[in-house]
Parts: structure tokens; C-alpha cells; sequence
């Protein structure tokens, strides 16, 4: 069992004007093998958190803590992070051009286990995650992200997530600018991984249609940069129907 512990988390992003709080005080924690749906309005502080969690340098952290199994995440480099288990699918994947799919995933594996995978199982496991994404093993070959389709970056990211088996998963809007067919196919990606080991899931997302495949054990509304109500998977049928009017206008009061 592992821990991920979110303790009254504030975060400021750098502006024109200077620093903009955008995180006022969220306290989360995640166990191994669970998932938290994070819900909420454009602009709440959703992706904030995704990118604070993983280290992103834009966000300066003015007070609070994270931390995975007692261990000060906020004190580690963002790679210290990855091997230590924490895992970002990024709603805007980057391109890296000249770095082929196949270099990228067995250099990454090599980084979070301290040694490179056995070849042949390598190429198995690979093999075997890209045909249940229903990837062209083609793919493989391709520069990372470059050229992609919304819907091969997202499925590229989950077939990341399959093959590095983190502690914890960050997914930031995963579900953004996929089609039904595309949804349905990363939605059973998460799920393998759901069933087959211990992953706990921290995702993010706007709509409550990733939710329909993707079955949460909690349902987080996230408002003006914190947790405004939490509850079970009946909560996002609540806000399917009733939107986000009641949270904005008790937050703008």
C-alpha cells in the first residue's frame, strides 16, 4: 500500500503583475489502488495541481506539503519524482522531435527501474500494450508526439502509463479532444491498469463522459483553487445535471 498525501497546498503562478495564488488550501489523499475524480469549472485550479504534483516549474508552492509514503515529494527534482512514483499524462503532450516512441518508452524504463528492461519481454510488453490500444506497430518508430493526432498523443500517454506501472497516476483532462471511439480505447487502457496492479488514480477532468467507463471511488469539485465538496460517483451524476452554477455562485458571494 502507498500514500499520497496533499496537505494544505498553496500555489502561485508568476504573472505580469507579479504572483497570482491560484491553489488556496487543498488537502487530498490518495491510497494505492483507488481513484479520485478531480471535477470543476475552467479555470478552477485543476491542471494547477496536476503540474504542481509533478514539479512543474512555473508553479512556485507558498505553503503546504505532498507527500508519498512519508517521503517530502516537494524537496525532489522532478525525475526524483517520476522514479519515486508519480506519474503525469499531460492534457497538451509535448513533441520531441528526433526521439523515436520506442527509444523514448525503454529510456524511460530504464530511468524509473535503475536498469533497462530484458529485451524480449521488452518488446513483448510493448507489443502487447500497443495492440490493446490498438496502436500500428508502426508507431513505434515515429518521432515522439510529432505529427500525432489528439487521439494517438492521449493513447501514447496511457501506453507510457502501462508499460512504467506508477504508484500514482495524474491524468489531466485525458479525456480532452477525443472522439467516442478514442475515448472508449485510453478509458480501457486505464482500466488494465486498474486491475492489474496497484495504481492509485488522481484524474481530472471537466465532463462526467470519461466517468461512464472509467468508474471513480471519489468524486472531488474543485472551485477557486480548492475542494469545495467531495463525495462518491453520484456526486458526478449530480453535477451532470445540475453544472457548477451552485459551487460559482457560493464562491463568488
Amino acid at each position: 500500500m502507498s500514500t499520497l498525501e496533499i496537505k494544505d497546498l498553496h500555489v502561485s503562478v508568476e504573472t505580469k503583475e507579479g504572483p497570482k495564488p491560484i491553489l488556496r488550501g487543498v488537502d487530498l489523499t490518495i491510497d494505492s489502488g483507488k481513484t479520485h475524480a478531480i471535477m470543476g469549472p475552467n479555470g478552477s485550479g485543476k491542471s494547477t495541481l496536476a503540474y504542481s504534483l509533478a514539479g512543474h516549474p512555473k508553479y512556485q508552492v507558498t505553503s503546504g506539503s505532498v507527500s508519498l509514503d512519508g517521503h517530502d515529494v516537494l524537496a525532489m527534482s522532478v525525475d526524483e519524482r517520476a522514479r519515486a512514483g508519480l506519474f503525469l499524462a499531460m492534457q497538451y503532450p509535448v513533441e520531441v522531435p528526433g526521439v523515436s516512441v520506442s527509444n523514448f518508452l525503454r529510456t524511460a524504463k530504464t530511468a524509473i527501474d535503475g536498469e533497462a528492461p530484458a529485451l524480449r519481454t521488452w518488446i513483448k510488453d510493448v507489443k502487447g500494450a500497443m495492440e490493446a490500444l490498438r496502436m500500428d506497430p508502426a508507431f513505434a518508430e515515429r518521432n515522439v508526439n510529432e505529427g500525432f493526432s489528439g487521439g494517438e498523443k492521449k493513447r501514447h500517454e496511457i501506453l507510457q502509463m502501462e508499460l512504467l506501472k506508477p504508484k500514482f497516476a495524474i491524468l489531466d483532462e485525458t479525456d480532452s479532444g477525443l472522439d467516442v471511439d478514442a475515448l472508449r480505447i485510453v478509458s480501457e487502457g486505464v482500466n488494465r491498469v486498474k486491475g492489474n496492479t496497484d495504481t492509485g488514480f488522481l484524474l481530472i477532468t471537466h465532463y462526467t463522459r470519461i466517468l461512464r467507463y472509467i468508474t471513480p471511488d471519489f468524486v472531488h469539485v474543485f472551485v477557486d483553487g480548492r475542494i469545495a465538496e467531495e463525495g462518491g460517483p453520484e456526486l458526478a451524476d449530480r453535477l451532470e445535471n445540475e453544472g457548477y452554477d451552485r459551487f460559482l455562485t457560493s464562491a463568488t458571494a
